[in-house]
């Protein structure tokens, strides 16, 4: 199916300027989403409990307030708490203090498309989700550049959600890159699939089997890491800029053909079926249903799986060769 991509000349971020915005959350995509809106020249104010979100807030020249506030005052609330505790904090805060004609947007589609949160019929719901963690959101936007966005309506109740969206998305600076129009399911799905399969679980499953394999071989830990793991980033950063046959091109031939020999000998059918495992799994609402009874239930299961690779020997051997280039911890 064609995807619909817009650009900065297919929106009106000036109408924006004009709408009082609140972000309510200010980690890491609220942060990049507010302090972009802001360099925009949109009036935005942060909806944010006491902590370190607060004390960044202020730091950053923002007043926050607190979340029931900031709903009754803003046309466009930007909601940025992490998906597993979005919906109490609606439930208590936001949804009692909505008013028709007032916007909901979403940076990921999680409780939507789980129905976490019901929003009412008299207002608009829509997601601006820009490709990347708030960080690069942030530094792109700085540089002048931006970074993919997906865009979905899900409710439009004014008639104008469509218009809103793509102003938020050029006032984050996506729209220098492109904003391409998508559903919540659709988002919300492929995401976490993603995140599941490749971004996280699969590198982190992959690179520690790896290194295992090396080290029960009797390779030193230090030369397993820095073939499995370090030098990782350079071929994703190939891949990143130059798709897969540009980054073969700068590979060497032997690395290429054992590239193009062996890769499917690991993941092969069996990693396949579970897979399709997984995405079954994201869609049918079994993964979001798990999460969020893990984190009502206290997340014990959570912190311990959290935990149980910090004192590994992976770890420790990743140490040692982060320690060879102190530039990092910069």
């Amino acid at each position: 199916m064609a995807l619909t991509v817009y650009r900065e000349r297919d929106a009106n971020l000036p109408k924006l300027r004009n709408t009082p915005v609140a972000v309510v959350g200010y980690g890491n995509q609220g942060r990049a989403h507010a302090l972009n809106l802001r360099d925009s020249g949109v009036s935005v104010s942060i909806g944010q409990r006491e902590g370190a979100g607060f004390r960044q807030a202020e730091l950053d020249g923002f007043e926050p307030m607190s979340i029931d506030q900031v709903v009754q005052q803003a046309d466009l609330l930007i909601i940025s708490l992490p998906d597993e505790c979005a919906g109490e904090v609606y439930e208590k805060l936001v949804g009692p203090n909505l008013r028709p004609g007032q916007v909901l947007g979403f940076v990921h589609g999680f409780n939507i498309r789980y129905s976490f949160i019901k929003p009412p019929d008299h207002v608009d719901v829509i997601m601006v989700a820009p490709k990347g963690p708030g960080t690069l959101l942030r530094s792109s936007y700085e540089e002048g550049k931006g970074i993919p966005a997906l865009m979905a309506i899900h409710q439009d109740a004014s008639g104008h959600a469509k218009r809103i969206a793509l102003a938020w998305a050029v006032g984050i600076g996506s729209a220098r890159a492109g904003i391409i129009e998508t559903t919540f399911a659709a988002e919300t799905e492929a995401d976490l699939f993603g995140e599941q399969v490749v971004l996280c679980g699969g590198i982190s499953a992959l690179t520690k089997a790896a290194f295992e394999t090396l080290v029960d071989a009797g390779y030193a830990p230090e030369l397993a890491y820095l073939e499995c793991v370090h030098e990782l980033k350079q071929v994703v950063d190939l891949l990143y800029e130059r798709g897969l046959s540009g980054m073969r091109e700068k590979i060497s031939n032997t690395a290429e053909y054992g590239d193009v020999t062996r890769g499917t000998r690991v993941i092969g059918e069996e990693s396949r079926q579970a897979m399709k495992k997984i995405l079954a799994d994201i869609r049918s609402d079994q993964f979001a249903k798990e999460w969020i009874d893990e984190y009502r239930s206290g997340g014990e299961t959570f912190r311990s799986l959290h935990k149980k690779d910090e004192d590994t020997l992976y770890e420790q051997a990743g140490e040692q060769v982060r320690a060879l280039m102190p530039w990092l911890n910069k």
